[in-house]
């Protein structure tokens, strides 16, 4: 049987920041606290592809743009509703859901990536964020700063010890849970991506990856003499 014909939506740039985005978040998830340094190149490379992802939906071409599939609440929920029945529209970009879902894990994929550099920075001292939020959670490294000498102001420096820990503390919290909905949303947008593939009947992993999808069916409204 002929094959369909199928027409270029997804750019290169937007395939190789969707892959990298998965590869890097499945690492970084993956090694937790347990192995600290390819948790941490894993979220810079995580926070640069989320920081070029946000360009790219501003400049790039035309299906990676968020003026192309952000939509409003109406047609988000017309889209959900037809989707469950099965009698969803066919987007060659992005349909309604599957742009709240991009919005909604670059937004978490960003709070988890930027609660991550500021931990690192106070924790380990380390980090592009360190100079800044260091002295933040300990006075005694602000520059200028005369450091106390062992065993004067014990009770001063006791208090400011668990007031470091216990900022230190929510602010891990805050990262991990962060971290949890973005895996959430994650396992979320592959069902609704199977979802939509069963329901338009095309393999959308493989779009993603080749960049094609199925040229869009004649309109029948538009067509006569």
């Amino acid at each position: 049987m002929p094959t369909a014909p199928e027409v270029r939506v997804w750019d290169p740039l937007v395939r190789l920041i969707h892959w990298v985005l998965v590869a890097a978040f499945a690492v970084a998830y993956a090694t937790g606290d347990d192995w600290l340094t390819p948790h941490v190149w894993a979220g810079y490379v995580a926070g640069g592809a989320v920081a070029l992802r946000l360009v790219w939906g501003l400049i790039g071409t035309k299906h990676a743009r968020f003026t192309d599939f952000v939509y409003g609440p109406q047609a988000v929920k017309a889209y959900v509703v037809s989707l469950v029945a099965f009698s969803a529209r066919r987007y060659i970009g992005h349909s309604p859901a599957g742009g709240v879902m991009i919005v909604a894990l670059l937004a978490a994929m960003t709070i988890t990536v930027v609660t991550g550099l500021v931990l690192y920075g106070g924790a380990e001292q380390a980090g592009p964020l360190a100079p800044i939020v260091a002295p933040r959670l300990d006075p005694s490294q602000m520059p200028g700063r005369t450091p106390t000498v062992a065993g004067d102001n014990g009770d001063e420096d006791h208090v400011r010890g668990v007031k470091r820990g216990e900022r230190e503390d929510a602010l891990e919290k805050v990262h991990e849970f962060f971290a949890d909905l973005t895996l959430f949303l994650v396992l979320i947008h592959v069902a609704g991506v199977l979802v939509m593939s069963l329901a338009h009947r095309e393999n959308l992993v493989r779009a993603m990856m080749t960049g094609r999808k199925r040229a869009p069916e004649p309109d029948p409204g538009r067509s006569g003499s």
